[in-house]
Formats: structure tokens, sequence, C-alpha cells
């Protein structure tokens, strides 16, 4: 057996080298594929490799950079379907245009999302995807601005999928989906079959994306002539156990309505269960709609009406646009559309 480098236990660069007959630069030219060496000495090296099972350092490949080109996606919680979806895009974008792709979640820790962005940028990442909405704060573009200068600086990208944009100037691409627009058309499809008294089930108050829905709910009303009552306009978060939640609670409170408009389909699910646990019937008793359009909102019964999100495309764009971007265009601001799925949830007022 061959007898491996002592010091990292493992066959070294020079270790390959030696038993190739060539210098340690030549082996890096060889596994880089970026220079161009002779076949027979290619050959040596590649078969010094397969006799001493030497695996190249990434962090040393990123360094010189050389090896499979990487991007990230980073994100607060991969288990939410719609995240999902977009991590599926960009996963198979990245893979068509041979990057690697590396997900992060951070579960909400903003210096665990700095720190890997860092790495990232150590690592030479072509690009790194950050996804969610987020509060618009000034300590928010005042960190993501930081985020986006130094990736910048090593040649890496930033783009923002559903986060705040940062303003002109900033070396970043900002990909978004209409949000307001997509609540607005579902608001007024409910509006439309006679219901005056929607209650809005929303996501954190501080939330960009919560943010758009709501104020989609609102010009809505407001486009009919009617003024939303602000009893009706409750906040929790995009889970299924805050939309059970929050129906319990407003049935508990006496707030009447005739329809529910859930900021998520994982919310309305949610208030689907409670509606159903109290004895109401969808749509005969109350009319319910989601927003996201994910797999599982066809099976619920009744079939979810709600918002469509290209979010597999979303992430699609997100990789193609931060590897195809050009300097004559350093900052993108794109958007995508959105519109209504109607199925057998929402009924007209009886």
């Amino acid at each position: 057996m061959t007898r491996k480098s002592e010091d990292a236990g493992r066959s070294t660069i020079r270790d390959v080298a030696a038993r190739a007959g060539v210098s340690a630069s030549t082996v890096s030219r060889v596994l880089g594929g970026v220079y161009p060496v002779s076949a027979s000495t290619r050959s040596r090296v590649l078969r010094a490799v397969r006799d001493l099972d030497y695996v190249a350092d990434a962090r040393a490949k990123a360094v010189a950079g050389v090896g499979t080109p990487t991007l990230a996606f980073v994100l607060e919680d991969i288990t939410g379907p719609s995240f999902a979806h977009m991590a599926y895009g960009v996963e198979r974008e990245a893979r068509r245009l041979g990057h690697l792709c590396l997900v992060c979640t951070t579960e909400g820790d903003v210096q665990h999302e700095v720190e890997f962005v860092e790495m990232m940028r150590a690592q030479r990442a072509a690009a790194v995807i950050l996804v969610g909405g987020s509060a618009d704060t000034p300590e928010y573009r005042e960190r993501t601005r930081r985020m986006a200068d130094s990736l910048a600086s090593a040649g890496s990208r930033l783009v923002l999928c559903g986060r705040p944009p940062l303003g002109p100037g900033a070396p970043v691409t900002v990909i978004e989906y209409d949000n307001e627009g997509g609540a607005y058309a579902l608001v007024a499809h409910v509006l439309a079959q006679g219901h005056q008294r929607v209650l809005f089930l929303g996501g954190g108050a501080d939330h960009t994306t919560a943010q758009g829905r709501e104020r989609g709910y609102l010009a809505a009303h407001r486009a009919r002539g009617l003024d939303p009552d602000p009893a009706l306009v409750l906040h929790g978060d995009f889970t299924r156990d805050s939309g059970h939640r929050l129906m319990r609670g407003a049935m508990k409170q006496g707030l009447e309505f005739t329809a529910v408009v859930a900021a998520t389909d994982m919310v309305a699910a949610g208030a689907l269960t409670a509606l159903h646990e109290a004895g109401l019937t969808v749509p005969g008793d109350i009319s319910l709609a989601g927003y996201d359009d994910i797999p599982f909102a066809r099976d619920l019964y009744p079939a979810l009406t709600t918002v469509h999100v290209p979010y597999e495309e979303l992430g699609r764009l997100a990789v193609r646009t931060a590897l195809g971007r050009t300097p004559e265009h350093p900052d993108e601001h794109l958007l995508l559309g959105t519109h209504v799925v109607v199925r057998n949830s929402v009924a007209p007022k009886a």
C-alpha cells in the first residue's frame, strides 16, 4: 500500500507530483484543466491521482479559481413548500449551467447569514441568492449593502429574491413577483362574489412579503368603495399552525365575516381545519382563499382558490440573471407576474 503524507493523513499534491515525476504546479494544471499539458503528462498525473486516491482541496481550488464553480442559495427555512420549489429551480438551472448549488438555512439568524455569505465570498462563489421577505429597516439595508459590496469586490454577485431592494447603485440583482397585485386580484375576486366582510389572516406586521399582500387586500376593498374593518386584519406568520390559531381566535371573538383570505396556502390549510372543527363548511358557510398555489392546494377539500406564484421559474431566473449579467447592467430589478387560480373554495355570498 502506498504510504500517505504523515502531515495530513492523506495524499497531497506533492505526493502526486512525485509519483508522476512532474512538478506540483503541473499537477495543478492538469487537475484545473485550464492550461494545456501534453497527453502523456496528463495520463501520468491522472494515474498517480488514482493510485494515491488523491482528493483535491476544494478551498484551495476555489482560491486558485479552478474546479466546479458554485453558487449559494440562502433562506430561512427550506421546509416550506414554496421555498422548496424555488430551491428546485435554482438547483436545476445551476446544474444546467455547470455550477454546483449549495443550500444554507439560517433559521432567521442574521449573523449566520452574514457568516455564510462571507464564506461564499472566500470560496469565490459565482453568486449568492438570498430568499424571502424581511423587515425593511436601516439595519437591513446597511447589512445587505455591505454583503453586496463584499461579494462584488470578489467578482461575485448578490441576488435578492423577494427581499426589499437596496436602492439605486447597489451591486445587486433584485427579482420579485407581483405580491401586492396578486393579493389585489384575489381579494377583488372574493368581493365580486358579494362578500363585504372578508377576514384577512396575514403574516408578521413588519415582514415585507406580508405587507405587500395586506396592501393588496386593502387596495381591493377601496377600489370597490369599501372601507375594510381593521378588526378583520389579523397578524401571525406563514405557517399552518398560525392559520389554525388565528381562525379559532377570530371565531372565539365573534368576528363577523363571510369569507377568509389567507396570506399563504399553508395558513389557509390551518384555517380550513379550524372551520371544519367548528362545524362550518367551505364554501357553503365560509369562502376561503390562499396564496402561493403550492401543489397540495388543489388536493384540499374543497380545492383551494389561490394566487399562483412562479417559484420554480423565480429560482431559475435568479441563476440565469446572476450568471449572465454584463458590466453595462450593474444593477437589475425584475418583476414576475402572478395570477389567480379559481377552484372550489370561494362561492357567492348566500
